[in-house]
């Protein structure tokens, strides 16, 4: 019985015929799109040297920057050692105890925060981890309109200091379905759509290929946000044809069951290059998963050998508004799936629901798809609060980590 689920290398053969047909329109458009750029190896020779470090700080002197000042100042303290380091941060938590402490490096997990809107958000969460002798994420998503930061040169500030930091950096791009796409949405307020997710309909798939290759050419921006099945294969098709992209599946797909996992890895796996890599890099399960779900999707993952390259962005902590029914907190659970599945980043999008009780102001995920120019000195400074928020709860993941003799990820080049 069980011979009979294997995949036949007629169908095999079948999907290859179409996908190299002449014809095809879907591979023929995308070919377009990478001509337009000047091809493979122009565009990743052009995004190579645009997310060079010294590059990014070069364009914000050329525009005179404020931001410039800010980055000396952070690329000083890394130099100079002012964040804790993970030795001393364990002797912060655990006190004399930590010296004999024998900690599980096999499965560290990745401090996570989301979203960072503002380049002025992270220089305060870095200082006052300098002050009080904390942690600064490993990790950071960005959700902001790009068009929007790109004028503002936040996104050149942003990804420069993140390398300055030594975390890894994801950005959402303007291409989805909340630009007015999909008639099915009423606006921001029915997020998740009625059918379909966010959606990305129609032309969409290469309107989001241009709009990712703009800003991988001019920006060296490499990871993006994923949503949709469609452009999901755009990303694998524009990696196994040379570019070398990456992106993270959205919680908004909705992987929340071992199959959905297998679909997922499946798709990855057949549109991998030939070393076995894929442009799949993180995924985020759905926040109804179980870790028994995630410890089964593991499996999957470490079966098509993506254990090492596809992390699982796993949601800690969630907005108060307009995601999840609360209260919603994984905290406990994270130690139990730390300690059985590698490569977990914990992902923190709202502050601890204690935290959060006292806010007169709480996190509202719909607040990310505010215009700058729409948001006055009161809410900027009641969004920075529920940022920091967002910084205090990192800070209380790692330490019940660190109690619990398990290993995190915070910012490698300041925390060493």
């Amino acid at each position: 019985m069980r011979e009979k689920v294997k995949i036949s290398e007629k169908h095999l053969e079948e999907i290859n015929a179409f996908l190299l047909d002449p014809n095809n329109k879907l591979v023929n458009d995308l070919l377009a799109v990478i001509e337009k750029y000047g091809g493979v190896d122009e565009i990743n020779r052009k995004a190579e040297e645009a997310g060079k470090l010294e590059n990014i700080l070069g364009k914000l002197r050329e525009k005179k920057s404020p931001y410039i000042k800010d980055l000396e100042w952070l690329t000083e303290k890394r130099d100079k050692n002012a964040f804790i380091s993970i030795k001393d941060y364990r002797r912060k938590v655990l006190g004399d105890k930590a010296d004999s402490m024998q900690f599980n490096d096999e499965n560290p997990v990745t401090l996570e925060i989301s979203a960072c809107q503002y380049f002025p958000f992270l220089m305060t969460e870095a200082r006052h981890a300098v002050e009080y002798g904390e942690l600064m994420p490993g990790r950071i998503i960005r959700v902001r309109t790009m068009k929007e930061q790109e004028a503002d040169n936040d996104i050149l500030a942003v990804s420069a200091a993140v390398k300055i930091m030594g975390a890894s950096q994801c950005e959402t791009l303007d291409t989805k379905g909340t630009d007015g796409s999909n008639i099915q949405l009423g606006g921001a307020e029915t997020l998740a759509g009625y059918t379909g997710g966010i959606g990305q309909p129609n032309d969409y798939p290469i309107k989001w290929a241009d709009e990712f290759l703009y800003y991988y050419t001019n920006y060296g921006i490499k990871q993006v946000l994923n949503i949709n099945f469609g452009t999901i294969l755009v990303g694998y098709l524009m990696h196994e044809l040379g570019i070398n992209n990456e992106f993270k599946i959205s919680v908004f797909l909705g992987n929340d069951n071992p199959y959905y996992f297998f679909v997922t890895f499946l798709l990855a796996k057949l549109f991998s290059r030939e070393d076995g890599s894929a442009s799949l890099i993180g995924l985020n399960p759905s926040n109804s998963v179980t870790n028994k779900t995630i410890q089964e999707g593991s499996a999957i993952r470490k079966a098509l050998g993506f254990e090492d390259s596809v992390r699982f962005e796993h949601h800690i902590l969630e907005s108060q508004k307009s995601i999840v029914i609360q209260p919603y907190d994984r905290r406990s659970e994270l130690v139990e799936l730390a300690s059985t599945v590698k490569n977990v980043s914990a992902k923190h999008e709202g502050g601890d629901i204690e935290t959060e009780a006292t806010r007169e102001h709480v996190s509202d995920i719909l607040e990310y798809f505010l215009p700058k120019d729409e948001i006055g000195s009161d809410l900027m400074n009641l969004l920075l609060q529920n940022y920091m928020d967002k910084h205090d709860a990192v800070n209380h993941t790692a330490k019940t980590l660190t109690e619990h003799g398990l290993s995190f990820v915070a910012a490698k080049n300041l925390h060493k």
